[in-house]
């Protein structure tokens, strides 16, 4: 359920909401990369929603980062580029939201990977 209070974009913090963050995340990294997360914890607050979670490491991607390390790296950034794209059009499309940004850290060498949306203001 999403709440407006003073032209700022909340979503309430349920387990209905987080249960559908859940699986639109997992449906991004499934889609992207061929397979979902190792764990996933979601948090909302006010006009933020945080994903925490943990990714596992494809065969490919260690066979490259022993091989061409730079090109692993590379390929890191434009895949959390392209996650980022992505999720921005499914928690639009799928549950409504106005994203105003979407910032992402990845860390390659513990798969773990921090993505925060900010929702927007409405107008």
């Amino acid at each position: 359920m999403i709440e407006v209070k003073s032209d700022i974009v909340y979503l309430a913090d349920s387990s209905d909401n987080k249960k559908q963050l859940y699986r639109i995340y997992n449906e991004v990294s499934k889609e992207l990369v061929g397979v979902g997360t190792i764990s996933l914890n979601v948090d909302i607050a006010n006009d933020l929603i945080t994903f925490r979670s943990k990714h596992r490491s494809a065969h490919r991607s260690t066979l490259l980062e022993k091989e061409v390390p730079n090109l692993k790296q590379e390929v890191d950034i434009q895949l959390s580029n392209m996650f980022k794209v992505m999720i921005k059009k499914k928690l639009e499309k799928d549950l409504d939201l106005e994203v105003e940004a979407i910032l992402r850290d990845y860390d390659s060498r513990t798969q773990l990977a921090f993505t925060n949306v900010v929702l927007a203001n409405k107008k």
